[in-house]
């Protein structure tokens, strides 16, 4: 079906041809109908399906019509991101779709000036897409007027909420009209979402696209138990394989991925990093660069696994495993958007073998285990270099002998050490 049996305008439809778009996906297909109805919509979908344009075409299209019947004045649209990156993407997307019609589109985040921001709300816009701190901030020194607000977008609602984002958005939800139409797309739904959206939409259109928890099926998934001072060589065995072209690896810490990063450019590998620590033009820098082809490697944290649309990630490497097995859903689906294919590999430690139970249970799969031919996976842990602090203690064996400490008798805990009298007479 083409996107013309959907209604939509033609100004939306010249600029669908032109980004080279030629048949709606299922999610857009089910769900751009709906929300042209005005029905309140909760769309579930695995990511890379397009569910972007699946809410963005809709609102153009109506918000043409506003055009044209000379109504089209004040916040029309708000939209919701858990965070800048996915803010700014979605703000470009907007401005593709609808390049052809007179709407104007302001992206509100944190981490840069806040002047250039409200200086664009004073000339008048007719979408915002933001993050829920700054938002909040703005709203509550009336810098912002929804009066005339028609559609809320709550956009990874679930990432939102797991991002301690609840309250911002209770209270950004309280401030706007009653009558609205009110819009969740996500890839994942939890209950305390369910929860939320009964709260917040009015007799919601639910559309599920595939299965809640499993990731794209255009993605081949494997796992490499390794131990965990062998990952970074690993990861270097396997970046030097021609077919690892641009390959995304997460970590779960920044000052893991900062460590990670000063390992690869050691061995001369073209990387880029990406965590919340970086400045907003260093994180544009590092997307920008990673897209362009100017770094094979781009790390980053769960900052990134979230909406992020880059064209051509081969390789997504969970260097570390996720704790949370949607993070991992989010994570992979980096790579394998839009149909076409690609790959997932996790590290995984002995350590963090649960963690791997947890996900296969969530996901209703078991992934392939793989061994890299050739590699040492018994090799000893090296040394320190001279001056380097020894690594830290796993905080899960320290536990576990505090544990076992306590439940052992008495007569065979160790004895205290005995009190330093140095210096006293």
């Amino acid at each position: 079906m083409p996107f013309r049996n959907l209604g939509l305008e033609d100004e939306i439809l010249r600029a669908i041809q032109q980004a080279g778009y030629i048949r709606p996906t299922p999610v857009q297909a089910a769900c751009i109908p709906k929300v042209m109805q005005g029905q309140d919509v909760i769309a579930i979908a695995q990511t890379g399906t397009g569910k972007t344009a699946a809410f963005v075409l809709p609102i153009l299209h109506r918000l043409s019509q506003c055009h044209r019947q000379e109504q089209l004045r004040g916040i029309k649209v708000l939209i919701l991101a858990p965070t800048r990156e996915l803010a700014v993407q979605i703000v470009d997307n907007i401005r593709a779709y609808g390049r052809h019609l007179p709407i104007r589109t302001a992206a509100i985040y944190g981490g840069v000036d806040e002047e250039a921001q409200i200086k664009a709300l004073r000339k008048g816009v007719h979408i915002i897409v933001a993050t829920p701190g700054r938002l909040l901030d703005l709203l509550e020194r009336h810098k912002l007027d929804f009066n005339l607000l028609e559609i809320l977008v709550l956009d990874e609602a679930d990432r939102m909420l797991h991002m301690g984002f609840r309250p911002d958005i209770e209270t950004i939800v309280g401030t706007l009209p009653k009558r609205r139409q009110t819009l969740m797309f996500s890839a994942t739904l939890s209950k305390e979402i369910e929860s939320l959206a009964r709260r917040f939409l009015y007799q919601p259109k639910m559309v599920q696209i595939g299965k809640r928890s499993n990731p794209a099926d255009t993605v081949t998934q494997c796992v490499y138990e390794v131990p965990a001072h062998l990952k970074n060589a690993l990861l270097l065995e396997l970046l030097r394989q021609p077919e690892f072209k641009r390959v995304l690896v997460f970590t779960r810490m920044k000052d893991g991925a900062d460590r990670l990063t000063n390992f690869l450019k050691l061995a001369q590998v073209k990387v880029a990093k990406l965590h919340s620590s970086r400045s907003q033009d260093q994180r544009l820098q590092a997307l920008q660069d990673f897209k362009d082809g100017k770094a094979q490697v781009l790390i980053a944290t769960d900052i990134v696994a979230r909406g992020i649309d880059i064209d051509g990630v081969s390789h997504v490497v969970n260097y570390d495993f996720p704790v949370n097995p949607e993070d991992y859903v989010h994570r992979i689906g980096r790579t394998g958007r839009a149909e076409s294919p690609g790959d997932a590999i996790s590290f995984v430690p002995k350590q963090d073998l649960n963690l791997l139970d947890m996900l296969e249970l969530f996901i209703c799969q078991r992934l392939v285990r793989k061994h890299l031919r050739g590699f040492n996976y018994h090799a000893p842990v090296p040394p320190p270099a001279p001056g380097e602090k020894p690594p830290r203690r796993d905080w899960r064996k320290r536990t576990r002998d505090m544990e076992a400490m306590k439940a052992a008798p008495s007569s065979k805990r160790p004895p205290p050490k005995p009190a330093d009298r140095r210096g006293k007479k």
